[in-house]
């Protein structure tokens, strides 16, 4: 995976929810593109609190090199 491919999604409009699955069998689900932060080899991941997504519970380090695969999430209608 590579940061322009990361960007790409983020990007789109609209944009389209979507789900990392890492090469240790880890996903995270992206729901918003000011969640992620993108680098050179990684990627920085806001994850919500559970009680109140508009407050950060912690960040996760993704390595692009074990990003597996991306799939898109269905959108709420």
């Amino acid at each position: 995976m590579t940061p322009q491919n990361i960007t790409r999604l983020l990007e789109r409009t609209p944009f389209v929810p979507f789900r990392l699955h890492l090469t240790n069998g880890q996903t995270f689900e992206v729901k918003h593109p000011d969640f992620v932060w993108v680098f050179r080899s990684r990627l920085e991941l806001a994850v919500p609190a559970p009680e109140d997504a508009r407050i950060k519970d912690r960040a996760e380090h993704i390595s692009l090199l074990h990003t597996a695969r991306i799939v898109e999430l269905p959108v709420a209608a």
